[in-house]
């Protein structure tokens, strides 16, 4: 929403014009030789709107049995959020199978760190431990999504309760967040740790440049415990994309990785739903359904 998305791959929304996301959808009728009637089509441009024109170069065809007709899911688990959470861990965590690590992920109820942490785990990581800002979200980690611990920033006490869950230090931070949250983890981990850099949430509305600078205290702990934190970009990684995707939705559909989603339901909802999103109030990904 910012003039400057600070992100070369995102365009900022024009005043008057339609927003746009994320999409999926069934093409109606076609005058493209790429898409014919009945396809199932996605877009990371996307209008808000019940029915589109669309240029067919903008458009990736999907297969609705990767993902057992939950179409949605493109958007979430077996689509960016998931490719997001499986690149990430895999070119900047180095989980190592039988080495004993300990991962922590913030922001872990929403839809890539909920996805992080259950590849953390089926990666081999024999502790895996969440931070999110609800109790329901906690319980929705541990109960649902196999998570060792998770922590409520907003009434626990971070850095005590990262002692207890992490007896022996974090070796993998997956971060989504940024910020004193992250800072605090990143205190508490291990020499030659790894940080996953996949979002700031916390410090997006400040006029900062990404990533956000450090504090003096956050780059020394980095730097005399060797710990590596490189900037993550999925579209930097396209040519893992099909391999990936399929990966994902073998795992989906065995049921080795859960999908949480928030489910709201019609076009006049969507603003609604957005601001939902961003103070917190989804577990998993924010799905808006326009229609059957």
């Amino acid at each position: 929403m910012n003039e400057d998305t600070g992100a070369e791959y995102l365009t900022p929304w024009q005043l008057s014009e339609c927003v746009d996301g994320g999409g999926v959808g069934v093409v109606e009728s076609s005058r493209c030789p790429t898409c014919a009637e009945g396809d199932v089509v996605t877009s990371f441009n996307w209008p808000w709107q019940t029915h589109a024109v669309m240029a067919g170069s903008g458009l990736q065809k999907v297969d609705s049995q990767l993902v057992d007709g939950h179409l949605s899911y493109f958007l979430g688990a077996v689509g960016i959020t998931g490719l997001t959470a499986l690149l990430g861990i895999r070119e900047k965590g180095y989980v190592t199978k039988g080495a004993n690590q300990t991962m922590v992920i913030s922001g872990a109820a929403g839809a890539c760190g909920s996805i992080a942490g259950q590849i953390g785990r089926l990666d081999g990581c024999v502790r895996v431990v969440g931070i999110c800002g609800s109790e329901d979200k906690c319980k929705a980690l541990v109960e649902d999504l196999g998570f060792s611990a998770a922590i409520n920033y907003r009434q626990e006490d971070v850095a005590a309760r990262l002692k207890e869950s992490c007896p022996a230090g974090i070796d993998v931070y997956f971060d989504n967040v940024g910020g004193a949250i992250s800072d605090t983890v990143i205190a508490q981990m291990n020499n030659g740790g790894h940080v996953i850099l996949c979002g700031q949430i916390s410090q997006y509305n400040k006029d900062v440049p990404y990533p956000p600078p450090l504090s003096e205290e956050t780059q020394e702990n980095l730097q005399s415990k060797n710990i590596t934190r490189e900037r993550f970009m999925v579209l930097n990684y396209m040519s893992k994309v099909d391999a990936a995707l399929f990966e994902l939705s073998q795992w989906v559909k065995s049921a080795q990785i859960k999908v949480l989603e928030t489910v709201v339901n019609g076009i006049e909802n969507m603003g609604a739903a957005f601001c939902s999103m961003m103070k917190g109030g989804n577990i998993g990904k924010q799905i808006i359904k326009i229609s059957a």
